[in-house]
């Protein structure tokens, strides 16, 4: 083997010196690594984030399909209801007459299963219930919040008590400036297909379980009509569309005109029911096939009791305001004028609900206190009032909805608390026994 030559050996010292160099070096190398790699993970981000303009990636346009797959937002926490079975199909006739109530079934559970339990209790088959689009899609198109119309919807179907769904009240999204005195929408959309979308999604989940949809109400009104003047041929189309769009979908449910408000003033913010119907045949060419199946009205006593005829009361100032011929509409009876338009227009076949009436007990607010009657009477002009019904006007009569089963919430403040039949706590009023004795 031949072992390579030997290199003369460096002194200790030597070596000593050559690694302390070595060893300064490579601490100088981290040192300004360390300060470079620094500088950009805190500078240079810094600097990128806020002071680079960045490129910007265009996202597509967000589309009413994209946008119902998002989470829809809910106001508060609602428990998850049990959803009864589907009612079986009922006719498109009603019976004359059938007994109801307008409930306030929307904001919370205990009031919903209150007021269906007292409707079974006094023998009532149906509730009216407001479904106010506003409140079910209100922050975009598509994104619907359906806590509240289940609440409503799932618990009169759990009692056996039939529903007629008021639906009306555009979001502000749709129909943007048509505010009342609350800043709340109270017109159509202004795009027709947008309430078309919102009917379609309504009646796609509630197939079955709503037996009557109430179209609107009181357009005879400006200010139910977006602040304008009321216009029955625009109504008659929003008519239109909405059976067909509802019945495509479930044709057993019946389709009920709105309930227009008596009403002596004639001008650009109100029509009297009367003339508005009489135009709205008139828009329909005088066929209500496809447009409703019964004919909706209000029939508010006033003060005349519920027998007194439409001739009466126009004749009698202590009745008519002192609006004279006009007055007639002071009476429950000024039902028959309505009836009276439909059979000289060829449509005696269908029939009319009666969606809102009764008396007041308010003798606060002025313009209700000039019909004010005390309790019993309002106990007991209800109760006549159902009486007269079934006695003279079937069969043409249909249900007939009672103002109201009191909401919780209401005062003596509310002029609606001076019409109902109960307290708002659901303590029965005399016109509750009333009612009770007559139809069970």
């Amino acid at each position: 083997m031949i072992n390579p030559p030997r290199r003369r050996r460096a002194s200790s010292s030597s070596r000593l010196i050559v690694v302390m160099l070595i060893t300064l070096f490579g601490l100088g190398i981290c040192c300004l690594g360390a300060i470079v790699a620094g500088y950009f993970a805190t500078d240079g981000f810094r600097f990128l984030t806020a002071s680079a303009t960045p490129t910007l990636v265009a996202k597509p346009a967000q589309s009413p399909t994209t946008a119902q797959k998002k989470p829809t937002p809910t106001e508060t926490p609602q428990p998850t209801p049990t959803i009864p079975p589907t009612p079986k199909p009922k006719p498109l006739k009603m019976n004359s007459p059938e007994y109801g109530a307008q409930a306030f079934m929307w904001w919370r559970p205990e009031t919903a299963d209150r007021d269906a339990g007292l409707a079974k209790e006094i023998g009532l088959t149906w509730l009216k219930q407001q479904f106010a689009w506003r409140d079910i899609e209100g922050a975009r198109k598509g994104a619907f919040d359906w806590s509240h119309p289940d609440l409503a919807v799932y618990t009169a179907n759990a009692k056996g008590v039939d529903i007629l769904a008021r639906v009306d009240n555009a979001p502000d999204w749709a129909a943007p400036g048509c505010y009342n005195a609350e800043k709340k929408t109270m017109g159509p959309a202004k795009n027709t297909q947008d309430w078309v979308d919102f009917l379609t999604a309504f009646v796609t989940r509630y197939k079955g379980r709503i037996r009557a949809y109430e179209i609107w109400n009181e357009p005879n009104l400006a200010r139910e009509w977006c602040n304008q003047p009321p216009n029955p041929a625009a109504y008659a189309a929003l008519l239109k569309i909405s059976y067909q769009t509802i019945k495509a979908i479930d044709p057993s449910a019946m389709i009920v005109s709105a309930g227009m408000t008596p009403t002596t003033r004639n001008d650009a913010q109100a029509m009297p029911d009367s003339q508005y119907i009489e135009r709205m045949y008139t828009a329909m060419n005088n066929k209500s096939d496809g447009y409703f199946d019964v004919l909706g009205i209000h029939a508010p006593g006033y003060k005349a009791p519920p027998d007194m005829s439409p001739d009466d009361v126009a004749k009698n100032r202590a009745y008519n305001n002192n609006d004279g011929p006009a007055g007639r509409i002071y009476s429950f009876r000024h039902a028959e004028d309505i009836r009276k338009i439909m059979v000289a227009r060829g449509d005696s076949a269908k029939q009319i609900a009666i969606l809102e009436f009764g008396w007041t007990m308010d003798n606060i607010h002025p313009a209700y206190a000039w019909f004010s009657v005390d309790e019993q009477t309002h106990g007991k002009y209800i109760g006549d009032a159902f009486r007269y019904a079934k006695k003279n006007w079937a069969p043409w009569i249909g249900a007939m909805f009672v103002i109201y089963l009191a909401n919780p919430d209401w005062t003596k403040d509310n002029e609606e608390y001076w019409w109902a039949i109960t307290e708002p706590d659901g303590t029965p009023r005399a016109a509750f026994v009333h009612i009770k004795a007559l139809v069970k």
